[in-house]
């Protein structure tokens, strides 16, 4: 399986939510490299710009469950 950034030629951004939430699990935690097939170099690219749009509020850092 070829990595979806190679794939594709793009680059992770923080400012595409949409794809950044594919490689997010349910509980809003990053996915690794054998789930998601990322190559080595965009694995830490994606996760660098999680991590920014997670900053930013644009994404959030857990899953709210409230009781």
């Amino acid at each position: 399986m070829e990595c979806f950034f190679c794939q594709y030629k793009v680059d992770p951004d923080y400012k595409d939510i949409d794809n950044l939430k594919k490689f997010i699990s349910a509980r809003k935690r990053i996915l690794s490299r054998k789930i998601t097939g990322v190559c080595a170099k965009h694995q830490r690219k994606l996760a660098k710009q999680i991590k920014y749009a997670r900053y930013l509020a644009l994404i959030p850092y857990t899953h709210y469950q409230k009781q």
